[in-house]
């Protein structure tokens, strides 16, 4: 999908702004199943894109060598198959808590800014960083 901004031409969009002011949430896995589990909320994490009829989903961290890390990892994802495999995705049924937010990624200075400003003041601050290589 963050590519799909960065391209600002899919007909199916309607956002055709830039990638900048999109930031990245990151959690710990294990702290978040464990919170998900004492809470008992649902979770699991599928092997490409939730979306597909055919996504395999497991709820079973000793299942996660079934995700192409490979692929996840990629910068070119041409190749079918690795598009696939890098739309691997964690999920958390209804909602998902701030507290668990460990670490904010942005593609630049100016949106890590924007996003230190908008945590003043509240209770839970994670880290905020320029991650640009996350970013196309």
């Amino acid at each position: 999908m963050l590519y799909l901004l960065h391209r600002g031409n899919h007909p199916d969009l309607n956002y055709t702004g830039s990638q900048s002011p999109i930031v990245h949430l990151v959690a710990d896995l294990h702290e978040v199943v464990r919170w998900a589990e004492a809470q008992g909320v649902r979770w699991a994490f599928s092997d490409r894109n939730a979306g597909t009829r055919y996504a395999c989903f497991y709820k079973d961290l000793t299942r996660l060598d079934q995700i192409d890390w490979g692929a996840v990892a990629a910068r070119d994802f041409r190749d079918p198959l690795v598009k696939e495999g890098k739309q691997a995705e964690f999920l958390v049924h209804t909602a998902f808590p701030w507290s668990l937010v460990r670490w904010i990624g942005t593609c630049d200075r100016r949106t890590a800014e924007r996003a230190m400003q908008a945590l003043d003041g509240a209770n839970h601050q994670p880290l905020v960083s320029v991650e640009a290589e996350w970013y196309y």
